[in-house]
């Protein structure tokens, strides 16, 4: 195992690596920038070194300042947590370059499942389904008003190296696709710089579901059930839950199984997250694969008992992973609501500045609470940087105990000083479509549907 790391990021996510690592005996490294410098989460790093200014680009998007903090300090490993760097390949690459371990995939597996249509391809190939429409990119509008003739309207465009829908335009029509496809590629070539589109079916009312995986170098993976994502606004998820109750419990075998198998079958290395999109009529296609620790993955944690940042850590240093699929039980109900410091009555503005209060209670019943943060009473949200200030974790017996708990915990939150997204997520919880598992990502259950912003 490694007797230092690095962690190259900021915030929650920090901690809840530092925390794994400790547990392990790992010495940790953080890094900072200008803005974090002080910061109280800090604490839990044996290290801190400071990379840049305030800005992302300055600090915790610097490829050499991250790296050379490593080699400097002697971390003979890089996590790079969620956000920022973690599915870079030319960053995982450099860390190989200059013998520092990358802890996650493969360069070569970061990039092959980063653009969505080799990822798509590599997916077919290992037996998923994926949603109809142009087979690999399009070469212009023309070649996808002919994937329209053949499979009709409504058709989404997509851009190959997107994400959090950037480069995305919902079409109906002929003229509408015309119009779209400009607009998509100009917008993804300026996000991404990589303006290639590809199109598929648009497919209404369907249920973002996504497969925990795990792998080892040793060509063993297996998976940790599915966490369901449909409560989204933008595209960005809001509440995340285990199981899905969009599925029985033979479909949801069924599905772990094919992502597992398809993980192995291109050799991937690590945690990563496989996602899928159920359309109305209950067939199950593949989208994309993250290959990285997610957010959400607290909720698979609570479910299965298993620590999958420890895994990650223990395949990098090319260990076996330490489970087999008979070993992974998942047990009761989990969701997790993630805190943002926005104002959701103001269209979710941004609420930076110091939180005066931070209480979060673990005794709100009938079922157990966890809250990953770095805030506590203090703290300064900064306005650089994304606006999670906390994820609040519930798991109980059943899912109708879990939402009460969560609900307890919620309305008994204290958090003053900044606006936060609790609001939501009450009315989301309470909601009669969301206590029957009736919903979709077409709006946020209980809340204000213009607060809810369609696919351009």
């Amino acid at each position: 195992m490694f007797k230092k790391i690095l962690i190259a990021n900021r915030g929650e996510v920090a901690v809840r690596i530092a925390k794994a690592a400790a547990e392990l005996g790992i010495a940790r490294v953080g890094v900072c920038s200008t803005a974090d410098q002080g910061a109280a989460w800090l604490a839990c790093m044996d290290e801190v070194v400071c990379i840049g200014g305030p800005a992302p680009r300055e600090s915790y998007l610097r490829f050499d300042r991250i790296v050379q903090a490593a080699l400097q300090t002697g971390a003979s490993a890089v996590h790079p947590g969620w956000g920022f760097l973690a599915e870079n390949a030319r960053f995982a690459a450099l860390c190989e370059q200059h013998g520092v371990t990358f802890v996650g995939p493969s360069p070569r597996i970061m990039e092959l499942m980063g653009l969505k249509s080799p990822a798509k391809a590599a997916m077919r190939a290992a037996g998923l389904d994926v949603i109809p429409g142009s087979n690999g990119l399009l070469a212009n509008v023309d070649e996808a008003l002919r994937v329209a003739a053949r499979t009709g309207y409504p058709l989404i465009l997509k851009a190959d190296a997107g994400g959090g829908g950037r480069g995305m335009r919902l079409c109906h029509d002929d003229a509408g696709l015309r119009a779209g496809y400009a607009a998509a590629s100009a917008e993804a070539q300026a996000a991404f710089g990589n303006g290639a589109l590809y199109c598929e079916t648009y497919l209404t009312g369907g249920r973002h579901i996504e497969v925990q995986v795990l792998g080892d170098r040793f060509g063993h993976a297996v998976h940790l059930y599915e966490r369901e994502c449909s409560v989204q606004r933008n595209h960005q998820k809001l509440i995340e839950e285990s199981p899905s109750p969009a599925l029985t419990q033979d479909q949801r075998e069924e599905l772990g199984a094919r992502a597992a198998r398809a993980a192995a079958s291109i050799g991937y290395v690590g945690a990563g997250t496989i996602e899928f999109l159920r359309s109305n009529e209950g067939r199950i296609h593949f989208m994309e694969m993250n290959t990285r620790l997610q957010v959400e993955h607290p909720v698979t944690e609570m479910t299965t008992g298993i620590d999958i940042v420890k895994e990650q850590f223990g395949v990098a240093a090319n260990r076996r992973l330490s489970l087999s699929q008979m070993d992974v039980r998942a047990q009761g109900a989990s969701i997790e609501c993630r805190i943002n410091a926005e104002d959701p009555e103001r269209d979710f503005a941004p609420s930076p500045g110091v939180v005066r209060r931070f209480d979060v209670p673990l005794d709100q019943g009938p079922g157990r609470v966890r809250v990953d943060t770095h805030v506590a009473a203090g703290y300064e949200v900064p306005p650089y940087y994304d606006s999670l200030i906390a994820k609040v974790i519930v798991h109980a017996p059943s899912r109708d105990l879990a939402i009460e708990t969560m609900l307890r915990t919620l309305r008994a939150s204290k958090i003053e000083g900044v606006k936060t997204t609790i609001p939501l997520h009450l009315a989301v919880l309470d909601s009669a479509e969301f206590r029957r598992g009736e919903y979709d990502t077409r709006s946020i259950p209980g809340w204000k549907t213009s607060a809810v912003a369609q696919v351009k």
